[in-house]
């Protein structure tokens, strides 16, 4: 039988020292010296032993790699799960925020009051949105160092991390959409597709012919071209899934034209040929439009999907609807957006409550009079005997 663990003495410089000896869980041969009593050592090999018996061993040997040698088999492991546009973000920010301050610490170097010193340095100067995205890089690696074993905590949880402040939607009118979309030339069908479809851009940009049903009043949401850095990657939707989303009859004339002389593979924005891409925020034509038509200043391209979500919200769509045609995963996440829009149902169900009293008898009972309001008391009628 194999020795799981062992004391050995040993001679260093005329003295006595011991030598304790044991194998991991993984079977590997480690060893500490310097003890100078045998019963420290065996107190020492003690603990790892009932460490071992735990489950909560740790190899320090283990947790002597950097943070930036563990960073590489994190980040590829992103990279599979999430969405190009996605993973280039968290890439640039692994390479400009986190690797200069961590990739050469190691596991076992990292401490907590460290991080949250870097944490409020870099809230400091950074947004909140980048400040969350490189911590969580930073601590989803120690995560997965305390699931292998590297290290017995995760000393980058709990730290005080910045609020991330959601931006004020922006929601044009019928009249502000057809303004904006008269300024921006060529792309005044485009913007309309945005504004009364709540398609995404990248969406948009890689309908196609094909994907139009001209008879339903329907456009299938197929495709996703999403620029990351200089190339055009065409993935799916961000949700995964296809779906068809309806728009207004009046859009079918514009629409045709956009897919005339275009094969049913062409694209229907663009030469056909060539994914259109976002309009520089700077001096893109979209600047220009909303500047010309006198539209918040504010707006952006998403805020388009946000005016198609309120447009429909007030022409009378339920929550479910709205789900459908935006794509989200659930009507839950479609309250949390847009909750505040339908607040005005709250208005209608109390007045059809009011209305539906009325022409019953249940209003006799209540001593509800000519002027609506109970001619005695707040208590029914049919209360009193």
């Amino acid at each position: 039988m194999t020795t799981v663990a062992s004391v050995e003495p040993y001679q260093v410089g005329g003295k006595q020292r011991y030598r304790a000896r044991w194998r991991t869980p993984e079977h590997k041969s480690r060893e500490k010296g310097g003890f100078t009593t045998k019963e420290a050592a065996k107190l020492f090999l003690a603990d790892k032993v009932v460490s071992m018996a735990r489950g909560d061993y740790i190899d320090t040997s283990l947790s002597k790699v950097t943070i930036g040698e563990r960073a590489g088999a994190w980040l590829a492991g992103k990279e599979s799960a999430l969405k190009p546009s996605a993973f280039y973000a968290l890439e640039i920010t692994w390479r400009l925020h986190v690797e200069p301050r961590w990739g050469s610490v190691a596991l076992q170097a990292v401490e907590h009051s460290e991080v949250q010193a870097w944490v409020a340095e870099l809230a400091a100067r950074r947004s909140a949105t980048v400040t969350l995205r490189a911590y969580g890089i930073l601590a989803g690696i120690l995560d997965v160092a305390v699931k292998d074993r590297r290290v017995t905590r995760n000393v980058a949880r709990d730290v005080d991390l910045p609020r991330k402040r959601k931006k004020a939607h922006v929601y044009l009118t019928h009249e502000q959409v057809d303004a904006l979309a008269r300024e921006a030339g060529q792309y005044a069908t485009l913007v309309r597709v945005l504004a009364y479809t709540g398609i995404r851009w990248g969406e948009a940009s890689g309908l196609r012919v094909k994907h139009l049903d001209m008879l339903r009043g329907r456009l299938q949401v197929d495709e996703n071209a999403v620029k990351v850095g200089t190339e055009v990657i065409v993935g799916s939707p961000k949700s995964h899934r296809v779906r068809s989303v309806p728009f207004p009859r009046f859009l079918a004339e514009s629409l045709a034209r956009q897919c005339e002389g275009k094969t049913r593979e062409q694209l229907v924005f663009g030469d056909g040929h060539n994914h259109i891409t976002t309009p520089s925020w700077r001096d893109g034509w979209f600047v220009y439009a909303k500047r010309r038509s006198g539209v918040p200043a504010e707006l952006t391209i998403h805020d388009l999907r946000h005016t198609a979500a309120s447009l429909a919200i007030a022409a009378g769509a339920n929550v479910k609807a709205v789900q459908r045609m935006l794509g989200h995963a659930s009507a839950a996440m479609t309250l949390d957006v847009y909750g505040h829009l339908f607040d005005d149902d709250l208005d209608a169900v109390s007045a059809a409550l009011d209305e539906a009293v009325r022409v019953s008898s249940v209003g006799d009972l209540w001593a509800i009079g000519d002027s609506g309001t109970s001619e005695t008391s707040a208590i029914p009628v049919i209360a009193r005997k």
